[in-house]
């Protein structure tokens, strides 16, 4: 740590820091446009500009200046300040003034540092400078060259992070735009990114272009259930009048130990399961039924069962792992995790992207559940009630399956309506992932704790609830975190009520 001197003021800050990132950490704040931490600093905005008093030169750009002991930095000069008024005018010399119909607005740092740093009408009497509209950049990104700032953002995305280099800036002065080499369109899987990274709305996603109004949206924090890696998400909802809580869109959420600032495409869009293909009724045989009903058949179902086996889901939380463990040993019934089809061989990379697209696999480990293949069908011969709980089967030998499971009667508890559900005796719908809190640990043995971002009209019990209705020994929250201490091992030192919000490491 280091000691300077902010507007006269005394500040403690960390060295070998930039003064944006060191001074912003303390929280006071250093306006600038290209400068992003994961990108590094640009120079080319010069909305940074601060004063150095007594240095050489005395005036530098924040964004490439490192903080240093003693420094006496300036930021409410009078030249301080109209070096910020110059550069928003010059910024928005040609920039539209369609803030009503642009995606950002709401989110827009030009629209702030324009409220908080110039507040002028434009004296600009000269036709502006015409560009280019709705301009597909492939990968879902859409880009409006009129909005541009030329803060290169996303050009230096593409070259430093994806390393594809698909954007550049062509062209000089008023007439210089970024655009995609010829025959080159975006083409990586952390394409969507570069919306998040445009300080304007320039940069806009198809998905939700024109959706909804980023201040009508709630803001949880969320983890990715796209892959093992479990990226720390925002997940951006909203209830309209009359109507149930939509998912709108998932963010990337900063995460110095997991994801950065960035996650990929795939698991950015993967929201929409979130909102489709729901089971929001229970059904019996395939019919629907009330939830009295399908409950006094399943208890029926699993009374006269001789033996059980239950089959878990890799994306279920620890919570509710545990407590469907107490309830097998509770029927005397067998557990598996099998869910071998959860992973794509090859899928995966360097970066982010995970070959196994199960979000807890790292969980049924540490609960000591079996996931292999042969435990699975040898156990499933043998049964005469299987339950099915989250887990699709995807991938799975249907025919091997089906000749396995031809004499056994089947409870399925699912989110999504999935073919098991249609076969099953009975199924019961349960909430999914955005509708519960729970804790999972990724493929690096990072364990995060998430809350509940969804509220539906109609809502529907977790999968460690609906067993409890079934006869599960736990039903509280403190019941099923003693549950958890007793597993022992690297969860037994886990406070899980003061998870840190990056997540922490089991060892």
């Amino acid at each position: 740590m280091i000691k300077l001197f902010v507007n006269g003021e005394e500040v403690e800050v960390e060295s070998g820091k930039n003064l944006i990132d060191a001074i912003g950490a303390v929280g006071i704040e250093i306006p600038h446009l290209c400068y992003h931490p994961a990108l590094g600093a640009d120079g080319n905005c010069r909305m940074c500009l601060v004063g150095i008093e007594d240095g050489r030169p005395p005036l530098v750009p924040a964004c490439k200046t490192p903080a240093a002991e003693g420094m006496k930095v300036q930021l409410d000069t009078d030249k301080i300040k109209k070096i910020q008024k110059d550069i928003m005018e010059l910024e928005l010399i040609n920039h539209p003034t369609d803030c009503p119909v642009c995606d950002q607005a709401g989110e827009c740092a030009l629209q702030d540092y324009y409220m908080k740093y110039d507040c002028e009408s434009s004296r600009m009497r000269v036709e502006q400078v015409k560009k280019g509209k709705k301009i597909d950049f492939g990968c879902g990104v859409v880009h409006d060259q009129e909005r541009c700032i030329l803060c290169a953002r996303c050009v230096r995305f593409c070259r430093r992070i994806t390393k594809t280099g698909e954007l550049g800036i062509v062209n000089r002065t008023d007439a210089a735009r970024v655009s995609t080499f010829p025959g080159r369109p975006l083409n990586n899987r952390y394409a969507l990114n570069v919306v998040d990274l445009c300080p304007v709305g320039a940069m806009t996603s198809s998905d939700f272009r024109f959706k909804q109004r980023v201040w009508f949206l709630k803001k949880e924090e969320g983890v990715c259930h796209g892959c093992s890696k479990g990226c720390s998400i925002f997940i951006d909802h909203h209830r309209e009048k009359y109507k149930d809580d939509i998912i709108y869109r998932f963010r990337p959420r900063f995460n110095e130990q997991i994801n950065g600032y960035f996650m990929c495409d795939e698991g950015r869009l993967s929201y929409a399961a979130e909102n489709e293909n729901r089971l929001v009724e229970p059904l019996r045989k395939g019919r629907t039924a009330t939830i009295e009903v399908a409950l006094e058949q399943a208890v029926k179902l699993l009374k006269r069962a001789k033996r059980t086996l239950i089959l878990l889901s890799p994306d279920l939380p620890l919570e509710q792992l545990v407590a469907i463990q107490a309830f097998a040993a509770e029927l005397g019934a067998d557990c598996s995790g099998y869910s071998d089809g959860y992973t794509v061989t090859g899928d995966g990379d360097d970066y982010l992207i995970q070959d196994d697209k199960a979000a807890n696999r790292k969980g049924l480990e540490l609960l000591g559940i079996d996931t292999t293949a042969a435990a699975f069908y040898g156990k499933l011969e043998a049964a005469d009630c299987f339950i099915c709980i989250g887990n699709d089967l995807r991938k799975a030998d249907r025919k091997k399956l089906a000749k396995a499971l031809r004499d056994t009667k089947k409870l399925v508890l699912s989110s999504h309506r999935l073919q098991s559900v249609e076969e099953a005796d009975v199924a019961l719908p349960i909430a999914s992932y955005s509708e519960y809190a729970g804790s999972v640990v990724n493929c690096d043995g990072f364990l995060q704790s998430f809350g509940q971002a969804v509220c539906k009209n109609v809502a529907q019990p977790d999968a460690a609830q609906m067993v409890h209705k079934l006869g599960g020994p736990l039903g509280s929250r403190e019941e099923i975190l003693t549950a958890l201490k007793k597993v022992g091992g690297p969860l037994l030192a886990v406070d899980f009520n003061r998870v840190p919000a990056e997540g922490l490491k089991l060892t």
